[in-house]
């Protein structure tokens, strides 16, 4: 790819590697998540459990002259990509830190971190981060879970859904409402054999290796230390912690929804027998498209890295590649054929999961909403190199659909 710098190159040149034993995988776990278990020792799969740990609590992992701990967005979108291309399902239901570990290195004091990632240097351990719920979505304003302070720490009390990993998980990180407003919020780090935590996975059509969960939090009782921020003001507690996570981990979604794209063009070009005109020229100009929206986000993930406040930036590089993701998986059906989704699994799947890419890290009006405060207070311009219709768009991307900006 242009502009690839040698770390990139090398890492992706691993991952594409690496992920050929996933791909031979993804169909077992679509059908059942529980296989996930079953591909622990999968180079990727063990290189996964390491991500975004901390070097100082485990070796960063060596691949020819450069060593990664995945701490960083740049890293974190080529693995992203690669990974997801090979199967979204392994990468999404690997065991390792993932936004848990994002939340407790950005409010977690030394022991909090220490216990944390600790936990993740021996046997597998899942992790994840619990805000969504029921009724209210990830909409904070509209939290119902409690975190009620007692005389030894607190209780928690609530219901969460739609939680990755969260039937999996060995520690979460739960959301909940400590009083009124904004500066209500508050964190705790649950592990989740403690009393009262009670997770049951749900059926969904796409990203089945995740296992989207359901949480019920019965009176869980939170000591003191488990805390998350205590050591902080409150205006660095809750909103500003997940705030912060999903603005660092949301360039990486950007970049699964590429991966997906990017596996779906490859396989239309692998299995379509002499497309018309018209065909070739869709998916060749989904195929440059492509190309464009990897140079996004990858300036994405270096301007998060700067500045992690910038979160608008990564929403609009999900934006763009969600609706991409969508596209190219849509394209190659139609190459391939009326029966194409019922012949070919593997696209079925690819296809599933770009719809459900819709609902990782807030849905399109939620991403529509960041860009237009962008817009509003002059952060983002048509001008601006980061804007959907802005320096990096191209002639190209045709028409905006669903993912458009507004």
């Amino acid at each position: 790819m242009t502009g690839e710098d040698d770390w990139e190159r090398a890492l992706r040149a691993q991952l594409r590697d690496w992920g050929a034993d996933m791909t031979s995988c993804a169909l077992e776990v679509d059908g059942d998540p529980d296989a996930v278990y079953r591909h622990l020792d999968l180079p990727a799969m063990r290189f996964l459990a390491r991500c975004a740990v901390p070097p100082e609590y485990v070796e960063p992992t060596r691949i020819g002259r450069h060593r990664f701990d995945v701490t960083t967005a740049a890293e974190r979108v080529v693995v992203m990509e690669e990974l997801a291309r090979a199967d979204v399902g392994l990468l999404l239901g690997a065991p390792g830190a993932v936004l848990a570990g994002a939340c407790v290195s950005a409010v977690g004091d030394r022991d909090q971190r220490d216990r944390f990632f600790g936990a993740l240097t021996g046997d597998p351990v899942w992790t994840c981060l619990a805000l969504t719920e029921p009724e209210h979505g990830s909409d904070a304003t509209g939290m119902r879970t409690e975190l009620v302070q007692t005389a030894d720490g607190a209780v928690l009390t609530g219901h969460k859904r739609y939680i990755g990993n969260g039937a999996r998980a060995g520690l979460a990180v739960v959301f909940a409402r400590t009083g009124p407003g904004p500066l209500g919020l508050a964190a705790a780090l649950v592990p989740t054999s403690d009393a009262g935590y009670r997770a049951t996975p749900l059926q969904t059509l796409g990203l089945r290796g995740v296992q989207l969960s359901e949480i019920e939090l019965d009176q869980v009782p939170v000591p003191k230390e488990n805390l998350l921020g205590r050591h902080l003001p409150r205006s660095r507690r809750g909103q500003w912690a997940f705030t912060r996570t999903f603005n660092q981990w949301r360039p990486g979604v950007a970049a699964i929804s590429l991966g997906i794209a990017g596996a779906a063009l490859a396989y239309a070009g692998e299995h379509r027998a002499r497309p018309g005109s018209d065909q070739r020229h869709e998916l060749d100009m989904l195929g440059r498209r492509l190309v464009h929206a990897r140079l996004l986000v990858r300036r994405v993930a270096q301007a998060v890295d700067a500045h992690v406040g910038d979160g608008h930036l990564a929403s609009v590089a999900k934006l763009r590649t969600g609706r991409l993701a969508e596209e190219a998986t849509a394209a190659a059906c139609r190459a391939l054929g009326p029966g194409a989704r019922l012949e070919h699994p593997m696209l079925d799947k690819l296809a599933r999961d770009a719809r459900g890419i819709e609902f990782l890290e807030g849905t399109t009006h939620m991403q529509k909403l960041a860009v237009s405060q962008a817009v509003v207070t002059r952060k983002l311009d048509g001008d601006d190199p980061f804007s959907p219709d802005g320096g990096l768009s191209h002639p190209d991307d045709g028409p905006t659909t669903s993912g458009g900006a507004p």
